[in-house]
């Protein structure tokens, strides 16, 4: 099949739990995959795990999704002819499938008690066999007979005949090539459970069978799945799709990615500060890359440009400071305005933050402040620690330790304080400029060197010796409380 002709690709998640990185760039993968090829993306929730799986859990990944920005053509909430989609919800699907192949010949009932599996798998480890998985027990008997004690009540699962004499299964995969697996070594697999249910590897196919699923993108985690489910889709007469296995995420230690290498779940790194379109152009680069060069990949771009034969089979590595490096390049194209709305404002809200004094927190304000710290910020939260001194009263203002003892707790720290608060005393406009422009004579006029002069006031101002520029920090801070700081430092200043 042509890459891009009817694509249909499809997303699973089980609802056992959150969705993590690696789902999150499968979803991706699919997505852009679909959209590039102007093909039909699938939501699907494969539920089929009754212990584990919780509605709370599906809101979670469709959140997620949403936040992600993957927009889905077929599956909840947005519907579609080949529903439903949750597998709960296909059981009469899977039965009326496993009986027609009963029916054809292409699978039996088993009645082998676990006790008589254990028996024989001990019996042909005794004999060394080569082969020690089910040994065919129930293969031949009578068709009559089997339907009869079913009829009875006699419990059972229902196996696939892997037909005699088939030959290796070949895995065309997109990713890794032709991987070979020997089809003696599948044995005749379950199918439907005694408790009724289907087998993982049944139900996806006849899910993927039954919505015409042309590619599946998927963790290299499945590869060992695939041999039997191409025996499935074989059996069931259905077009076997083109496979793609993705490499696993691993941490920076080449361990596979876990709780302790920080945030794995989606929502996590939405709490954490991170924007959606970073955080996508970021794991969609944990495996697959347009060129060679490319770093920030557009959402655009990936929609367009991504495709199968880019994606590499090396496991990725999940960097952190790249992704911080990815967030701030993205915060750092955003206009002061679209800063100050989509990331400023948000949170330093969040964290209840109102005006110190008399300070008028009005738009210009705002866009003035994300000008200001937009340079410095990689990730939204750290706003609020670089803003906090604006929210902080006049009297209260904490000063960091070493920064008092490098610049306040000097010689000349006074003289400098006191010529600063002169000078800006006398000012009738209070913007960066005027600001600054009142400032730049103090160094010669006292005969000190630029830092000896400025950082006092921007310690006695901020509370530290970091800040943005001097000009917008007092301008930001307001004229009365620059002063009423700078009169309070002096205490401490040599």
């Amino acid at each position: 099949m042509s890459d891009n002709q009817n694509v249909r690709v499809r997303f699973a998640p089980s609802p056992t739990g959150k969705l993590h990185v690696g789902g999150a760039r499968t979803a991706i993968y699919n997505w852009a995959f679909a959209r590039a090829t102007g093909g039909t993306f699938i939501l699907r929730i494969d539920d089929t795990d009754p212990t584990r799986s919780t509605d709370e859990n599906t809101q979670i990944i469709l959140r997620a999704m949403r936040w992600l920005g993957l927009d889905w053509d077929e599956g909840p909430e947005v519907g579609g002819e080949y529903g439903p989609y949750w597998q709960t919800e296909c059981l009469p699907i899977y039965r009326e499938a496993a009986e027609r192949l009963v029916a054809e010949g292409k699978a039996y009932y088993c009645f082998c008690t676990p006790e008589k599996l254990e028996a024989d798998r001990k019996a042909a480890q005794e004999r060394k066999d080569t082969f020690q998985g089910y040994q065919r027990t129930c293969r031949n008997i009578d068709p009559a007979e089997a339907q009869a004690r079913v009829d009875a009540g006699e419990p059972y699962t229902i196996r696939i005949k892997v037909p005699d004499g088939r030959g290796d299964v070949i895995v065309h995969d997109a990713v890794h090539g032709d991987v070979t697996f020997n089809a003696r070594e599948l044995d005749d697999f379950i199918i439907f459970r005694s408790d009724g249910t289907p087998t993982y590897n049944f139900a996806t196919v006849v899910d993927d069978a039954r919505m015409g699923i042309t590619h599946i993108i998927r963790g290299d985690d499945h590869l060992s799945n695939t041999p039997r489910q191409i025996m499935v889709y074989e059996a069931l007469g259905a077009p076997t799709p083109v496979f793609a296995h993705i490499s696993m995420i691993l941490g920076t230690d080449g361990k596979k990615l876990s709780k302790r290498h920080g945030a794995t779940s989606v929502e996590e790194y939405r709490d954490a500060g991170y924007l959606s379109d970073a955080f996508v152009n970021y794991l969609s680069l944990l495996g697959w890359a347009p060129d060679g060069e490319s770093t920030v990949i557009s959402r655009e771009r990936l929609a367009s440009e991504f495709s199968l034969d880019h994606v590499s089979k090396n496991p990725a590595i999940m960097d952190p400071k790249k992704l911080d490096f990815i967030n701030g390049e993205y915060l750092h194209a955003m206009s002061d305005q679209e800063f100050a709305d989509e990331v400023l404002i948000p949170e330093l809200h969040s964290h209840d933050l109102e005006p110190a004094g008399e300070c008028l927190h009005e738009a210009a304000w705002y866009d003035l402040l994300a000008a200001a710290l937009k340079p410095r910020t990689t990730l939204g939260p750290q706003v609020v620690d670089q803003a906090a001194f604006l929210y902080e009263d006049d009297d209260e203002l904490e000063y960091d330790e070493k920064s008092v003892k490098k610049w306040l707790a000097k010689a000349g720290a006074r003289e400098a304080l006191q010529a600063a608060g002169e000078a800006l005393a006398a000012l009738d406009e209070w913007t960066p400029a005027a600001i600054e422009a009142a400032l730049d004579p103090l160094p010669e006029q006292l005969g000190m060197g630029k830092g000896k002069v400025f950082q006092p006031i921007r310690v006695a101002v901020v509370g530290s010796a970091a800040s943005p520029g001097i000009g917008e920090t007092l301008a930001l801070a307001g004229k009365d409380h620059v002063l009423a700081r700078i009169e309070r430092a002096k205490e401490l200043a040599l």
